[in-house]
């Protein structure tokens, strides 16, 4: 039976013969699941290698990842990583997936919380003493006094166009807010 008498069933990327047998996933699904092997190489590349410890890969897994580091093309690059994707494949990815996701959302709350110590630097560099009681009330850990001698350092630094109070400040409210 010829491609072009095949139909996708829309719902798994499996080709359907007229009669309704399902030939098996079509070339497109296929394409798109090694690709997606391909990327999940890469980014398991990324990774520590004392993170890679902890999943059960096998040894020719291992092999691969271990020869990585000698490659500099690259085009032979793109290679290893299908070659990756092919040891893959074999092994249930789940593990790695949960491991990616795991990851990528402490990431994503590590972004979020910098972004929010970046706005109460700003606040309280610019509102001063209201922002101040703000932050006290959401930080009751926070002690006021070498606070306010922060904030009046920062803004000090600020109007002079000098980073040092402006990042001892950040660096005080990181370290309060990790602690907390």
């Amino acid at each position: 039976m010829t491609n072009k008498h095949l139909e996708s069933d829309g719902v798994h990327g499996y080709a359907v013969a007229p009669d309704g047998i399902e030939d098996g996933p079509s070339k497109s699904a296929v394409k798109r699941e090694h690709h997606a092997l391909q990327e999940l190489a890469e980014q398991l590349l990324r990774l520590p290698r004392a993170e890679l410890e902890r999943l059960a890969l096998d040894a020719k897994t291992w092999e691969a990842i271990d020869e990585t580091v000698r490659i500099k093309d690259k085009r032979a690059l793109a290679r290893h990583y299908k070659r990756i994707a092919n040891c893959l494949a074999r092994l249930d990815q789940e593990p790695l997936k949960a491991l990616l996701a795991k990851r990528d959302q402490a990431e994503r709350v590590a972004t979020a919380t910098h972004h929010q110590l970046e706005r109460w630097r700003e606040r309280l560099i610019t509102e001063g003493d209201a922002a101040l009681g703000e932050f006290v009330t959401e930080y009751p850990q926070a002690e006021r006094q070498p606070l306010r001698a922060l904030i009046r350092v920062a803004q000090r630094d600020a109007k002079r166009s000098r980073p040092d109070g402006p990042r001892k400040l950040f660096r005080y409210l990181r370290d309060l807010v990790q602690s907390g």
